[in-house]
């Protein structure tokens, strides 16, 4: 089975809620990233939220802004789902 990320939420200290296509809902703590080339720009905590997205049926930050599968900034969804640990929706509380 491969995994598909349909919905990414972002969340504080570099951590991600990432809602897999099965219903499985993970968190993805970014941290380990932020120090690997390209991901240097993710530091910025408004970069790192406000571009952070799905493209390619996966987590990426749309840096350029443009929504181009080809020049965002995306992690491979099988890496995510081992890496991620599974927790409650953080938005059932507000329904």
């Amino acid at each position: 089975m491969m995994n598909t990320i349909i919905q990414v939420l972002p969340a504080d200290d570099y951590k991600v809620y990432l809602y897999f296509a099965h219903g499985e809902i993970r968190l993805y703590d970014a941290t380990e990233i932020l120090e690997h080339g390209v991901f240097r720009v993710l530091k910025d905590k408004k970069v790192f939220a406000d571009t952070c997205t799905v493209l390619n049926n996966t987590l990426a930050w749309d840096v350029k802004g443009n929504f181009d599968p080809y020049e965002c900034l995306d992690l491979d969804p099988e890496v995510l789902y081992e890496k991620s640990i599974t927790v409650e929706d953080p938005l059932i509380k507000y329904a």
